[in-house]
């Protein structure tokens, strides 16, 4: 199954929560903090400006730092996706 955003939505996938500490503590899954760095899976055609579409700034396969809690989850395929606006990814991680 494919999913394609429309209009300025992005299609990302959070990269795995750390496990356990720097001093190696062990964390349960009910202390892990959402993580903000996610990988672009798709993107949609672009924002409408002025009766003109205007293209993404992300493209697929970007590693990216997104707004906490931004989006709408979902699960697929036992892999689990956010759909954010263009607008809700703060930075590229490079």
């Amino acid at each position: 199954m494919k999913i394609r955003p429309l209009g300025d939505r992005v299609v990302l996938q959070h990269k795995e929560a750390e496990e356990t500490t720097r001093s190696g503590i062990i964390l349960p899954d009910s202390a892990k903090e959402k993580p903000q760095e996610a990988v672009v899976i798709a993107v949609g055609s672009g924002k409408y400006v002025d009766g003109k579409t205007v293209p993404a700034s992300v493209k697929e396969g970007d590693r990216v730092i997104c707004s906490k809690y931004a989006g709408t989850e979902l699960k697929i395929d036992e892999e689990e996706f956010i759909i954010v606006s263009e607008d809700d990814i703060i930075a590229k991680v490079e």
